[in-house]
């Protein structure tokens, strides 16, 4: 491992079908952006619904993942950010306040940091932690809106803030997988918070955007409005709930359903007029009706769809939010997809597109990788492996500062 002295970034993803491992580096290229030198994926037999059923089989799976990508990468990886699937997380909002005593009423960083961690003291069960807050916006002496307050003066602090909290049997669980693969979680986070970090443009985070991450098991989701995450929430419905109907609408079993749903499946009107769809596995044709497959994929992913609106609503934000609807993840592949989120959510939709990293992205551009390059993004950004803030990283400084000592309290 020649290269391990080099300030390495480290992003594990670690799904409910496959753990996916990114390793970047910054080397001071033109672009002032990282370049990915190393990569490895591995199938996760230990997760049910984005949740550890059986640690050894997913230490396993991070074992070989991670080993791929050293061996690509010529790093030695101990340390990681990694992600947080489940419907166990949950976003909820709450506020801070504060009085500010000093002679001359100037807001410090140090009052900022108490308004923010006056704002976790909120209601919790014993077997939830919270792992990450969001400042959302400052208010001072009854003036709305303040994005940074520090420097202001003022007698009353307060802040709205979203509250990200997990299990914390959940969590342990995940922690005791990544010890037994020798990896030691440097900071956790949402999964769709990730993959907003590799695609979204700070453009769509003012506007206001909904990204949803359509992984195996869960749909990660997560708002942003005026560049501040607004909202994070996981749906229990991923691409195996499509396998899964259409090893029942077709009869068939659960391998073959899945080569039908990658061959053949899409939810564009025409593909349903087709009279046979034809199914290559494991050198058998196999034969359905395109009909059917459309009809069974349209019924799950209209359920998705209508679950989406159902936490939009909670947020009063159902066919509100201009900068629409971005998929990422997996099942975003699905031919037609984008065009069905807009009918059905009444929301501009595309699929995302990874914003510009060096290296070795292009042999990695695919939308599975999505939030596993968005974690390497914030190991580099939350600076755990590098002394100083990358100069390429001007289009998450924001993020950066606002969560970074938020990361350091409740992100270990």
């Amino acid at each position: 491992m020649t290269n391990s002295a080099l300030p390495h970034f480290v992003g594990i993803d670690i799904g409910t079908h496959t753990i996916r491992c990114v390793v970047g580096v910054f080397d001071g290229n033109d672009t002032n952006m990282p370049s990915i030198v190393g990569y490895g994926s591995a199938l996760n037999s230990g997760m049910r619904k984005g949740v550890v059923s059986h640690i050894d089989d997913v230490a396993e799976g991070i074992a070989q993942a991670v080993s791929e990508a050293e061996r690509l990468s010529g790093m030695r990886i101990t340390t990681a950010t990694v992600n947080i699937n489940g419907a166990h997380l949950e976003g909820v909002d709450s506020r801070g306040v504060v009085a500010i005593s000093t002679a001359n009423r100037e807001i410090s960083p140090e009052d900022k940091q108490r308004v923010e961690e006056a704002a976790t003291i909120i209601q919790m069960p014993a077997n939830r932690v919270i792992v990450q807050v969001f400042a959302k916006n400052y208010r001072l002496d009854g003036h709305e809106s303040i994005k940074d307050p520090v420097g202001m003066n003022g007698v009353r602090l307060e802040v709205d803030t979203h509250i990200v909290t997990v299990s914390t049997p959940a969590i342990k669980s995940l922690d005791a997988a990544l010890e037994k693969a020798g990896i030691a979680p440097a900071h956790h986070t949402s999964s769709s918070l990730a993959a907003a970090e590799a695609v979204l443009s700070r453009q769509q985070k003012e506007s206001g955007t909904v990204l949803l991450d359509i992984g195996a098991g869960t749909t990660n989701l997560v708002v942003f409005e005026d560049g501040e995450v607004q909202y994070v929430a996981v749906i229990p419905i991923g691409g195996i709930h499509l396998t899964n109907d259409l090893a029942i609408g077709l009869k068939t079993d659960l391998d073959i359903a899945e080569a039908a749903k990658l061959q053949s499946g899409s939810l564009k009107d025409d593909n349903k007029r087709l009279l046979n769809a034809k199914v290559h596995y494991e050198g058998k044709d196999y034969f359905f009706s395109n009909a059917d497959i459309h009809m069974v994929l349209e019924a799950r992913i209209e359920e998705l769809c209508e679950l989406v609106d159902k936490e939009l609503k909670k947020i009063h934000k159902s066919g509100k939010l201009p900068g629409g609807v971005v998929l990422v993840g997996g099942t975003s592949k699905l031919p037609g997809i984008a065009d069905f989120a807009r009918e059905s959510l009444q929301l501009p939709a595309r699929v995302g597109a990874l914003l510009p990293v060096g290296g070795l992205a292009d042999k990695i551009a695919d939308d599975s990788y999505t939030t596993a390059i968005g974690l390497m993004w914030l190991d580099m950004l939350l600076g755990q492996q590098a002394d100083s803030e990358p100069t390429g990283a001007g289009m998450f400084s924001g993020f950066k500062s606002r969560t970074q000592n938020v990361f350091k309290r409740f992100g270990k």
